[in-house]
């Protein structure tokens, strides 16, 4: 099998995780979203340092301890990664998987929009026509709605800034997970030991299966992201991003037609603005991709180099 091969079969086996997750998230019942969230994170403290270690490669703790800044910026991506576990586990659990979708479908647009008021960037024609069918999606959303969607603005926000966060740390997917994870599994340990002193504490109480099914929370949470740096070091960046829609088309799918949430026809005409500006969005980044990819090495260039 091709390296090009393989990226397509990590890249698919992620996002079609990713997209199953409201299944998983909803067997949990009836372990509260908070609980779910802390046994999340535990777990999957557990699971990447099982790996890790079994492939030796635990020596990279040593130097991050010796990079003050590094871990502040761990810290934050861990707040954020948090909060957009938490706030995706809620959406599940009160059964609004199709606001949960709506979230991971504009987190693109939020990242533009993150470009220009945190890194300065210009925004091309087609991005500013992405941008605002996306504002006006939000709008009729919100009328739909009756409120704004709150919780896809908020995982899109959290999301989109993770991203960034991470861009800038650099991190490799495992240990990146494993460090983030442990910056959280303090509190999310002292929350199950609470729950577990009153009484309240779920895991175990409820059927086998359902604890085996939370103590798998923290390799089902790796996997993908394993799954997906292996798809990311094989996949031209144009290709990751047309398939990172197949997760929340697979979530929309799941609260439409399993878990059988209304779609009146506002809700519909704004998704339908929300996949229009997608469309300029996409577009947009693969001419882009091919623009850069016809010009000339540098080397071939005589007297100016070819602007990036």
């Amino acid at each position: 099998m091709t390296e090009l091969r393989l990226g397509y079969l990590y890249g698919i086996a992620a996002y079609l995780c990713w997209g199953f997750f409201p299944l998983y998230w909803r067997l949990l019942r009836p372990t509260s979203p908070l609980e779910v969230l802390a046994h999340r994170i535990v777990w999957s403290v557990v699971f990447v340092a099982l790996l890790l270690a079994a492939l030796r490669n635990l020596g990279f703790l040593r130097s991050l301890l010796r990079r003050p800044r590094t871990l502040a910026g761990i810290f934050l991506a861990a707040v954020l990664i948090a909060v957009n576990w938490g706030t995706y586990i809620y959406g599940v659990d009160t059964e609004r998987v199709v606001e949960t979708a709506l979230g991971y479908f504009i987190t693109p647009l939020v990242a533009v929009l993150l470009g220009v008021t945190m890194l300065g960037e210009r925004l091309r024609a087609a991005q500013w026509v992405a941008l605002g069918l996306g504002g006006v999606a939000v709008v009729v959303l919100t009328v739909d709605y009756g409120r704004l969607p709150y919780l896809a603005l908020l995982l899109a926000a959290s999301f989109a800034t993770y991203s960034l966060v991470k861009k800038q740390l650099k991190l490799p997917a495992a240990e990146g997970l494993l460090v983030e994870s442990a910056a959280l599994a303090l509190p999310a340990a002292g929350y199950l030991g609470w729950l577990a002193w009153s009484s309240e504490l779920t895991l175990g109480q409820v059927s086998t299966g359902h604890t085996v099914l939370l103590i798998l929370a923290g390799a089902v949470t790796a996997i993908p992201l394993l799954l997906f740096a292996g798809a990311a070091n094989r996949l031209p960046l144009s290709t990751l991003g047309l398939l990172q829609y197949l997760a929340p088309i697979l979530q929309l799918a799941c609260g439409v037609l399993i878990f059988h949430e209304p779609m009146p026809p506002a809700r519909i005409a704004g998704f339908v603005l929300v996949w229009l500006a997608l469309v300029a969005f996409t577009l947009d980044a693969l001419r882009q991709t091919r623009r850069r990819a016809t010009r000339p090495p540098a080397s071939a260039v005589v007297e100016v180099p070819a602007p990036r």
